[in-house]
Protein backbone atom coordinates (compact mmCIF):
# COMPACT_ATOMS: atom_id res chain seq x y z
CA UNK A 1 0.00 0.00 0.00
CA UNK A 2 1.46 3.30 -1.04
CA UNK A 3 1.88 5.72 1.83
CA UNK A 4 0.65 8.58 -0.38
CA UNK A 5 -2.71 6.81 -0.60
CA UNK A 6 -2.96 5.77 3.04
CA UNK A 7 -4.31 9.00 4.46
CA UNK A 8 -7.23 10.48 6.27
CA UNK A 9 -10.39 10.75 4.25
CA UNK A 10 -13.35 12.02 6.13
CA UNK A 11 -13.24 11.82 9.84
CA UNK A 12 -10.31 13.93 10.93
CA UNK A 13 -11.06 17.52 11.89
CA UNK A 14 -14.61 17.22 10.69
CA UNK A 15 -15.56 14.91 13.53
CA UNK A 16 -14.23 17.34 16.10
CA UNK A 17 -16.31 19.97 14.35
CA UNK A 18 -19.36 17.85 15.08
CA UNK A 19 -18.54 17.75 18.77
CA UNK A 20 -16.61 20.94 19.51
CA UNK A 21 -19.74 22.86 20.29
CA UNK A 22 -21.38 19.85 21.90
CA UNK A 23 -20.39 20.17 25.50
CA UNK A 24 -22.74 17.70 27.09
CA UNK A 25 -21.00 14.68 28.49
CA UNK A 26 -22.04 11.16 27.61
CA UNK A 27 -19.33 9.61 29.70
CA UNK A 28 -18.81 6.75 32.04
CA UNK A 29 -17.50 8.61 35.04
CA UNK A 30 -14.92 7.38 37.47
CA UNK A 31 -11.81 6.40 35.54
CA UNK A 32 -9.30 4.02 37.03
CA UNK A 33 -6.06 2.28 36.32
CA UNK A 34 -5.41 -1.40 36.51
CA UNK A 35 -8.90 -2.83 36.06
CA UNK A 36 -9.41 -6.20 34.43
CA UNK A 37 -11.77 -8.14 32.22
CA UNK A 38 -11.27 -11.68 33.45
CA UNK A 39 -7.55 -12.37 33.14
CA UNK A 40 -7.02 -9.51 30.68
CA UNK A 41 -6.14 -6.07 32.16
CA UNK A 42 -8.38 -3.20 31.07
CA UNK A 43 -6.77 0.19 30.49
CA UNK A 44 -8.69 3.42 30.94
CA UNK A 45 -8.51 6.13 28.26
CA UNK A 46 -10.02 9.61 28.62
CA UNK A 47 -11.02 11.45 25.44
CA UNK A 48 -13.24 14.36 24.44
CA UNK A 49 -16.73 14.22 23.01
CA UNK A 50 -19.58 11.75 23.19
CA UNK A 51 -19.50 8.00 22.78
CA UNK A 52 -20.66 6.65 19.40
CA UNK A 53 -24.11 5.08 19.56
CA UNK A 54 -22.50 1.76 18.59
CA UNK A 55 -19.63 2.11 21.08
CA UNK A 56 -20.15 -1.33 22.61
CA UNK A 57 -19.85 -3.02 19.21
CA UNK A 58 -16.80 -0.94 18.23
CA UNK A 59 -14.90 -1.44 21.46
CA UNK A 60 -15.84 -5.12 21.57
CA UNK A 61 -14.28 -5.75 18.15
CA UNK A 62 -11.32 -3.48 19.00
CA UNK A 63 -10.67 -5.40 22.20
CA UNK A 64 -10.56 -8.68 20.30
CA UNK A 65 -7.63 -7.24 18.34
CA UNK A 66 -5.99 -5.64 21.36
CA UNK A 67 -6.23 -8.80 23.43
CA UNK A 68 -4.43 -10.76 20.70
CA UNK A 69 -1.81 -8.13 19.87
CA UNK A 70 -1.19 -6.41 23.23
CA UNK A 71 -2.76 -8.59 25.88
CA UNK A 72 -5.03 -5.83 27.12
CA UNK A 73 -8.50 -4.39 26.73
CA UNK A 74 -9.40 -0.70 26.41
CA UNK A 75 -12.19 1.22 28.11
CA UNK A 76 -12.84 4.74 26.82
CA UNK A 77 -14.21 7.36 29.17
CA UNK A 78 -15.90 10.13 27.15
CA UNK A 79 -15.96 13.67 28.55
CA UNK A 80 -18.02 16.42 26.92
CA UNK A 81 -16.10 19.31 25.39
CA UNK A 82 -17.52 21.85 27.78
CA UNK A 83 -16.50 19.74 30.78
CA UNK A 84 -13.10 18.64 29.53
CA UNK A 85 -10.77 21.24 31.05
CA UNK A 86 -12.43 21.15 34.46
CA UNK A 87 -12.65 17.36 34.53
CA UNK A 88 -9.03 16.76 33.56
CA UNK A 89 -7.73 19.53 35.83
CA UNK A 90 -9.53 17.84 38.72
CA UNK A 91 -8.09 14.43 37.81
CA UNK A 92 -4.55 15.81 37.65
CA UNK A 93 -4.92 17.75 40.90
CA UNK A 94 -6.41 14.80 42.78
CA UNK A 95 -3.90 12.26 41.57
CA UNK A 96 -6.66 9.96 40.31
CA UNK A 97 -5.27 6.86 38.64
CA UNK A 98 -5.83 6.48 34.89
CA UNK A 99 -3.80 4.96 32.09
CA UNK A 100 -4.16 7.03 28.90
CA UNK A 101 -5.67 10.40 28.06
CA UNK A 102 -5.66 13.15 25.53
CA UNK A 103 -3.38 15.76 27.09
CA UNK A 104 -4.88 18.81 28.73
CA UNK A 105 -2.48 21.76 29.14
CA UNK A 106 0.28 19.46 27.91
CA UNK A 107 3.34 21.54 28.75
CA UNK A 108 2.15 22.74 32.14
CA UNK A 109 0.94 19.34 33.34
CA UNK A 110 3.99 17.54 32.01
CA UNK A 111 6.19 19.93 33.98
CA UNK A 112 4.06 19.26 37.05
CA UNK A 113 4.91 15.56 36.77
CA UNK A 114 1.41 14.48 35.80
CA UNK A 115 2.53 12.56 32.71
CA UNK A 116 4.93 9.66 32.21
CA UNK A 117 8.26 10.33 30.49
CA UNK A 118 7.95 8.45 27.18
CA UNK A 119 11.31 9.43 25.70
CA UNK A 120 12.80 5.94 25.88
CA UNK A 121 9.57 3.97 26.04
CA UNK A 122 8.12 4.99 22.67
CA UNK A 123 11.05 3.88 20.48
CA UNK A 124 11.21 0.62 22.40
CA UNK A 125 7.56 -0.32 23.00
CA UNK A 126 5.83 1.48 20.08
CA UNK A 127 8.64 1.34 17.54
CA UNK A 128 6.68 1.16 14.27
CA UNK A 129 4.24 3.92 15.19
CA UNK A 130 6.97 6.13 16.63
CA UNK A 131 9.16 5.86 13.55
CA UNK A 132 6.25 6.93 11.33
CA UNK A 133 5.90 10.28 13.11
CA UNK A 134 7.08 13.32 11.12
CA UNK A 135 9.93 15.15 12.84
CA UNK A 136 7.79 18.24 13.49
CA UNK A 137 5.59 16.23 15.86
CA UNK A 138 8.59 15.20 17.93
CA UNK A 139 10.16 18.66 17.82
CA UNK A 140 6.89 20.34 18.74
CA UNK A 141 6.39 18.17 21.80
CA UNK A 142 9.84 18.04 23.38
CA UNK A 143 10.04 19.62 26.81
CA UNK A 144 13.73 20.12 27.32
CA UNK A 145 15.00 16.87 25.86
CA UNK A 146 12.08 14.81 27.11
CA UNK A 147 8.95 13.60 25.33
CA UNK A 148 5.83 13.13 27.44
CA UNK A 149 3.28 12.54 24.68
CA UNK A 150 2.50 10.32 21.76
CA UNK A 151 1.14 12.81 19.19
CA UNK A 152 -1.41 11.67 16.64
CA UNK A 153 0.08 11.85 13.15
CA UNK A 154 -2.54 13.85 11.27
CA UNK A 155 -2.47 17.26 9.67
CA UNK A 156 1.12 18.41 9.88
CA UNK A 157 -0.01 21.99 9.33
CA UNK A 158 -3.25 23.73 10.12
CA UNK A 159 -5.26 26.69 8.90
CA UNK A 160 -8.32 28.34 10.42
CA UNK A 161 -11.26 28.50 8.04
CA UNK A 162 -14.66 30.17 7.97
CA UNK A 163 -16.96 27.31 6.98
CA UNK A 164 -20.43 27.81 5.51
CA UNK A 165 -23.51 25.66 5.07
CA UNK A 166 -23.83 25.47 1.27
CA UNK A 167 -27.49 24.51 1.49
CA UNK A 168 -28.30 27.83 3.17
CA UNK A 169 -26.05 29.76 0.79
CA UNK A 170 -28.02 28.41 -2.15
CA UNK A 171 -31.39 28.82 -0.43
CA UNK A 172 -30.90 32.58 -0.09
CA UNK A 173 -28.66 33.23 -3.11
CA UNK A 174 -25.72 34.41 -1.02
CA UNK A 175 -22.14 34.98 -2.19
CA UNK A 176 -19.03 34.20 -0.09
CA UNK A 177 -16.44 34.85 -2.80
CA UNK A 178 -15.26 38.03 -1.05
CA UNK A 179 -14.87 36.35 2.33
CA UNK A 180 -11.34 35.59 3.53
CA UNK A 181 -8.34 36.63 5.65
CA UNK A 182 -10.41 38.44 8.31
CA UNK A 183 -13.60 38.12 10.30
CA UNK A 184 -14.68 41.53 9.01
CA UNK A 185 -14.79 40.21 5.44
CA UNK A 186 -17.74 37.99 6.41
CA UNK A 187 -19.88 40.78 7.90
CA UNK A 188 -21.91 41.44 4.75
CA UNK A 189 -22.90 37.83 4.05
CA UNK A 190 -23.65 37.12 7.71
CA UNK A 191 -25.88 40.19 7.86
CA UNK A 192 -27.78 39.14 4.75
CA UNK A 193 -28.32 35.67 6.13
CA UNK A 194 -29.49 37.06 9.49
CA UNK A 195 -32.11 39.14 7.69
CA UNK A 196 -33.51 35.93 6.20
CA UNK A 197 -33.22 33.67 9.26
CA UNK A 198 -32.89 35.76 12.43
CA UNK A 199 -33.41 32.74 14.69
CA UNK A 200 -30.55 30.68 13.21
CA UNK A 201 -27.08 31.76 14.43
CA UNK A 202 -25.20 33.40 11.60
CA UNK A 203 -21.92 32.63 13.40
CA UNK A 204 -22.41 29.63 15.66
CA UNK A 205 -20.06 29.76 18.65
CA UNK A 206 -20.17 28.95 22.35
CA UNK A 207 -18.27 29.57 25.55
CA UNK A 208 -15.10 27.74 24.48
CA UNK A 209 -14.61 29.81 21.32
CA UNK A 210 -11.41 31.83 21.04
CA UNK A 211 -10.78 34.30 18.25
CA UNK A 212 -8.10 33.39 15.74
CA UNK A 213 -5.28 35.29 14.12
CA UNK A 214 -1.89 34.68 12.58
CA UNK A 215 -0.22 33.76 15.86
CA UNK A 216 1.33 30.82 17.65
CA UNK A 217 0.96 30.39 21.39
CA UNK A 218 3.73 29.12 23.69
CA UNK A 219 1.19 28.09 26.35
CA UNK A 220 -1.88 27.60 24.18
CA UNK A 221 -4.45 30.15 23.05
CA UNK A 222 -6.07 30.30 26.48
CA UNK A 223 -3.14 32.32 27.78
CA UNK A 224 -2.20 35.91 26.82
CA UNK A 225 1.19 35.05 25.32
CA UNK A 226 1.72 34.87 21.58
CA UNK A 227 4.16 35.38 18.74
CA UNK A 228 3.41 36.51 15.21
CA UNK A 229 3.44 33.56 12.85
CA UNK A 230 5.42 35.51 10.25
CA UNK A 231 8.64 37.43 10.48
CA UNK A 232 12.37 36.94 10.60
CA UNK A 233 14.82 36.69 13.46
CA UNK A 234 13.99 35.86 17.05
CA UNK A 235 10.26 36.47 17.61
CA UNK A 236 8.95 38.68 20.38
CA UNK A 237 6.51 37.43 22.99
CA UNK A 238 3.46 39.68 22.95
CA UNK A 239 0.02 39.76 24.53
CA UNK A 240 -2.40 39.14 21.68
CA UNK A 241 -5.07 41.05 23.62
CA UNK A 242 -2.87 44.12 23.31
CA UNK A 243 -2.08 43.64 19.60
CA UNK A 244 -3.86 45.72 16.96
CA UNK A 245 -4.65 42.79 14.64
CA UNK A 246 -6.23 40.72 17.39
CA UNK A 247 -8.09 43.65 18.93
CA UNK A 248 -9.58 44.45 15.52
CA UNK A 249 -10.95 40.90 15.41
CA UNK A 250 -12.47 41.30 18.86
CA UNK A 251 -14.10 44.57 17.82
CA UNK A 252 -15.64 42.85 14.80
CA UNK A 253 -16.95 40.01 16.94
CA UNK A 254 -18.58 42.50 19.32
CA UNK A 255 -20.20 44.25 16.38
CA UNK A 256 -21.56 40.89 15.24
CA UNK A 257 -22.86 40.15 18.72
CA UNK A 258 -24.57 43.53 18.96
CA UNK A 259 -26.15 42.97 15.55
CA UNK A 260 -27.51 39.57 16.57
CA UNK A 261 -25.17 37.54 14.36
CA UNK A 262 -23.78 35.65 17.38
CA UNK A 263 -26.06 33.83 19.88
CA UNK A 264 -26.92 36.02 22.85
CA UNK A 265 -25.85 33.30 25.30
CA UNK A 266 -22.58 32.48 23.52
CA UNK A 267 -20.41 33.26 26.56
CA UNK A 268 -22.14 30.60 28.66
CA UNK A 269 -23.62 28.24 26.11
CA UNK A 270 -22.77 24.60 25.48
CA UNK A 271 -25.32 24.43 22.65
CA UNK A 272 -24.34 21.86 20.02
CA UNK A 273 -24.23 23.10 16.44
CA UNK A 274 -23.78 19.79 14.68
CA UNK A 275 -22.27 19.76 11.21
CA UNK A 276 -25.14 17.80 9.72
CA UNK A 277 -27.89 20.13 10.96
CA UNK A 278 -29.19 23.48 9.71
CA UNK A 279 -28.73 25.04 13.14
CA UNK A 280 -25.91 27.30 11.91
CA UNK A 281 -24.80 29.27 8.88
CA UNK A 282 -21.09 29.87 9.52
CA UNK A 283 -18.66 28.26 11.93
CA UNK A 284 -14.90 28.24 12.37
CA UNK A 285 -12.95 25.07 11.54
CA UNK A 286 -9.33 23.96 11.36
CA UNK A 287 -8.25 22.33 8.11
CA UNK A 288 -5.06 20.66 7.02
CA UNK A 289 -3.66 18.81 4.01
CA UNK A 290 -5.28 15.47 4.83
CA UNK A 291 -8.73 17.06 4.76
CA UNK A 292 -8.45 17.66 1.00
CA UNK A 293 -10.09 21.06 1.20
CA UNK A 294 -13.71 20.74 2.27
CA UNK A 295 -13.90 17.03 1.49
CA UNK A 296 -13.58 15.88 5.10
CA UNK A 297 -16.16 18.30 6.43
CA UNK A 298 -18.60 17.61 3.60
CA UNK A 299 -18.42 13.85 4.06
CA UNK A 300 -18.88 14.07 7.80
CA UNK A 301 -21.85 16.42 7.45
CA UNK A 302 -23.50 14.37 4.73
CA UNK A 303 -23.99 17.55 2.72
CA UNK A 304 -21.83 20.17 1.07
CA UNK A 305 -19.89 22.60 3.23
CA UNK A 306 -17.63 25.29 1.79
CA UNK A 307 -14.84 27.25 3.47
CA UNK A 308 -12.83 30.43 3.04
CA UNK A 309 -9.42 30.99 4.73
CA UNK A 310 -9.21 33.06 7.89
CA UNK A 311 -5.54 32.53 8.74
CA UNK A 312 -2.48 31.39 6.81
CA UNK A 313 -1.42 27.73 6.98
CA UNK A 314 1.66 26.89 8.99
CA UNK A 315 3.28 24.18 11.07
CA UNK A 316 2.84 25.27 14.64
CA UNK A 317 3.58 23.97 18.08
CA UNK A 318 -0.16 23.99 18.63
CA UNK A 319 -0.68 21.81 15.57
CA UNK A 320 2.03 19.38 16.73
CA UNK A 321 0.23 19.18 20.07
CA UNK A 322 -3.26 19.06 18.56
CA UNK A 323 -3.98 15.55 19.79
CA UNK A 324 -1.38 14.30 22.25
CA UNK A 325 -1.94 11.05 24.06
CA UNK A 326 -0.28 10.87 27.45
CA UNK A 327 0.18 8.08 29.97
CA UNK A 328 -0.78 9.09 33.48
CA UNK A 329 2.04 9.01 35.99
CA UNK A 330 -0.47 7.37 38.31
CA UNK A 331 -1.00 4.45 35.90
CA UNK A 332 -0.15 0.96 37.13
CA UNK A 333 0.20 -0.18 33.51
CA UNK A 334 2.62 2.28 31.92
CA UNK A 335 4.42 -0.12 29.60
CA UNK A 336 1.19 -1.81 28.56
CA UNK A 337 -0.35 1.61 27.88
CA UNK A 338 2.52 2.53 25.55
CA UNK A 339 2.19 -0.79 23.73
CA UNK A 340 -1.54 -0.16 23.29
CA UNK A 341 -0.87 3.30 21.86
CA UNK A 342 1.68 1.78 19.53
CA UNK A 343 -0.86 -0.76 18.27
CA UNK A 344 -3.54 1.88 17.84
CA UNK A 345 -1.15 3.91 15.68
CA UNK A 346 0.24 1.08 13.56
CA UNK A 347 -2.54 -1.47 13.07
CA UNK A 348 -4.74 -0.53 10.06
CA UNK A 349 -7.42 -3.09 10.94
CA UNK A 350 -7.82 -1.64 14.44
CA UNK A 351 -7.69 2.03 13.51
CA UNK A 352 -9.99 1.84 10.49
CA UNK A 353 -12.53 -0.02 12.62
CA UNK A 354 -12.61 2.78 15.19
CA UNK A 355 -12.50 5.67 12.71
CA UNK A 356 -14.86 4.39 10.01
CA UNK A 357 -17.00 1.96 11.94
CA UNK A 358 -17.83 -1.66 11.24
CA UNK A 359 -16.98 -3.01 7.79
CA UNK A 360 -20.09 -4.03 5.91
CA UNK A 361 -22.27 -1.72 7.99
CA UNK A 362 -20.56 1.67 7.76
CA UNK A 363 -18.22 1.05 4.82
CA UNK A 364 -16.93 -1.49 2.33
CA UNK A 365 -13.64 -1.86 0.48
CA UNK A 366 -13.27 -0.83 -3.16
CA UNK A 367 -9.66 -2.01 -3.33
CA UNK A 368 -6.80 -2.60 -0.89
CA UNK A 369 -6.63 0.98 0.37
CA UNK A 370 -9.86 2.61 -0.85
CA UNK A 371 -13.32 2.39 0.65
CA UNK A 372 -16.89 3.31 -0.14
CA UNK A 373 -19.08 4.76 2.60
CA UNK A 374 -22.42 3.09 3.16
CA UNK A 375 -25.69 4.54 4.41
CA UNK A 376 -24.83 3.25 7.88
CA UNK A 377 -21.90 5.63 8.10
CA UNK A 378 -23.20 8.46 10.26
CA UNK A 379 -21.49 11.02 12.47
CA UNK A 380 -22.35 9.14 15.66
CA UNK A 381 -21.20 5.69 14.54
CA UNK A 382 -17.42 6.10 14.72
CA UNK A 383 -14.57 8.01 16.35
CA UNK A 384 -12.70 10.94 14.83
CA UNK A 385 -9.39 10.29 13.11
CA UNK A 386 -7.81 13.50 14.32
CA UNK A 387 -7.69 12.27 17.93
CA UNK A 388 -7.66 8.49 17.56
CA UNK A 389 -4.62 7.29 15.61
CA UNK A 390 -2.07 7.71 12.82
CA UNK A 391 -4.03 9.08 9.87
CA UNK A 392 -1.51 7.79 7.34
CA UNK A 393 -2.65 4.19 7.87
CA UNK A 394 -6.31 5.01 7.21
CA UNK A 395 -8.03 4.05 3.99
CA UNK A 396 -9.12 6.80 1.61
CA UNK A 397 -12.64 7.28 0.33
CA UNK A 398 -13.20 6.61 -3.35
CA UNK A 399 -13.61 10.29 -4.26
CA UNK A 400 -9.98 11.14 -3.40
CA UNK A 401 -8.16 11.56 -6.73
CA UNK A 402 -4.48 11.42 -7.64
CA UNK A 403 -4.68 15.15 -8.37
CA UNK A 404 -5.96 15.83 -4.86
CA UNK A 405 -3.12 13.78 -3.41
CA UNK A 406 -0.59 15.70 -5.51
CA UNK A 407 -2.02 19.02 -4.32
CA UNK A 408 -1.86 17.77 -0.75
CA UNK A 409 1.81 16.82 -1.04
CA UNK A 410 2.67 20.15 -2.64
CA UNK A 411 0.89 22.09 0.09
CA UNK A 412 2.80 20.20 2.77
CA UNK A 413 6.11 20.92 1.04
CA UNK A 414 5.30 24.64 0.77
CA UNK A 415 3.87 25.08 4.25
CA UNK A 416 5.59 27.55 6.57
CA UNK A 417 7.02 26.54 9.93
CA UNK A 418 6.06 28.45 13.05
CA UNK A 419 8.87 30.58 14.47
CA UNK A 420 8.47 28.83 17.83
CA UNK A 421 8.05 25.24 16.65
CA UNK A 422 9.80 23.14 19.27
CA UNK A 423 9.90 25.85 21.93
CA UNK A 424 8.25 24.78 25.17
CA UNK A 425 8.30 27.24 28.03
CA UNK A 426 9.56 26.02 31.42
CA UNK A 427 7.17 27.54 33.96
CA UNK A 428 9.03 26.46 37.12
CA UNK A 429 10.14 29.95 38.14
CA UNK A 430 6.77 31.62 37.48
CA UNK A 431 4.20 29.04 38.58
CA UNK A 432 2.43 31.44 40.93
CA UNK A 433 2.16 34.10 38.24
CA UNK A 434 0.88 31.56 35.70
CA UNK A 435 -1.85 30.51 38.13
CA UNK A 436 -2.80 34.14 38.79
CA UNK A 437 -2.89 34.90 35.07
CA UNK A 438 -5.10 31.86 34.45
CA UNK A 439 -7.53 33.13 37.10
CA UNK A 440 -7.71 36.53 35.41
CA UNK A 441 -8.27 34.97 32.00
CA UNK A 442 -11.07 32.81 33.35
CA UNK A 443 -12.98 35.96 34.28
CA UNK A 444 -12.77 37.51 30.84
CA UNK A 445 -11.88 35.02 28.11
CA UNK A 446 -15.39 33.89 27.17
CA UNK A 447 -17.11 37.25 27.26
CA UNK A 448 -14.39 38.97 25.23
CA UNK A 449 -13.88 36.28 22.61
CA UNK A 450 -17.57 35.72 21.93
CA UNK A 451 -18.11 39.45 21.44
CA UNK A 452 -20.47 39.61 24.42
CA UNK A 453 -18.70 42.56 26.02
CA UNK A 454 -17.29 45.61 24.28
CA UNK A 455 -13.50 45.22 24.07
CA UNK A 456 -13.07 48.98 24.27
CA UNK A 457 -14.36 48.80 27.83
CA UNK A 458 -13.28 45.32 28.86
CA UNK A 459 -9.76 45.04 27.44
CA UNK A 460 -8.33 47.78 29.70
CA UNK A 461 -9.69 45.86 32.71
CA UNK A 462 -8.20 42.60 31.42
CA UNK A 463 -4.79 44.13 30.72
CA UNK A 464 -4.68 45.79 34.13
CA UNK A 465 -5.60 42.51 35.80
CA UNK A 466 -2.89 40.66 33.89
CA UNK A 467 -0.24 43.18 34.85
CA UNK A 468 -1.22 42.85 38.50
CA UNK A 469 -1.10 39.05 38.14
CA UNK A 470 2.50 39.19 36.94
CA UNK A 471 2.26 39.15 33.16
CA UNK A 472 5.43 41.21 32.69
CA UNK A 473 7.49 38.84 34.83
CA UNK A 474 6.28 35.81 32.89
CA UNK A 475 6.86 37.55 29.56
CA UNK A 476 10.42 38.45 30.53
CA UNK A 477 11.21 34.86 31.56
CA UNK A 478 9.53 33.48 28.45
CA UNK A 479 11.45 35.84 26.17
CA UNK A 480 14.74 34.92 27.87
CA UNK A 481 14.08 31.23 27.28
CA UNK A 482 12.99 31.89 23.69
CA UNK A 483 16.16 33.89 22.99
CA UNK A 484 18.23 31.01 24.35
CA UNK A 485 16.22 28.54 22.26
CA UNK A 486 16.99 30.52 19.11
CA UNK A 487 20.65 30.89 19.98
CA UNK A 488 20.97 27.11 20.19
CA UNK A 489 18.95 26.25 17.07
Amino acid sequence: MKKSKKVLAIAALSTVALTLAACGSNNNSGGNSGGSDGDVPTLTMYRQGDAPINYDDLIGKANEILEEKVGAHLKMEFVGWGDWDQKMSTIVASGEAYDISIAQNYVTNAQKGAYTDLTDMLPDLAKTAYENLPESYITGNLIGDKLYAFPINGNVYGQQMMTFNQELIEKYGLDISNVGDSYASATDVLTKFHEQEPNTPAFAIGKDFKASGNYDYPLGNGYPFAVKSEGTGTPTIINQYDDDEFVANLVTLHEWYTAGLIPTDAATSSQPYNLNENTWFMREETQGPLDYGDNALTNAAGKELVSQPLTKPFKSTGQAQMANYVVGNTSKNKELAVKLLGELNSNPELLNLLVYGIEGEQWEKVDDDTIKLLDGYQADTHLGAWNTGDNTILYTTENITDEMISERDESIENSVESPILGFNFNTDSVKTEITNIANVMNRYVSTINTGTLDPKDTLPELLAGLEQAGWAKVQEEMQTQLDEFYANK
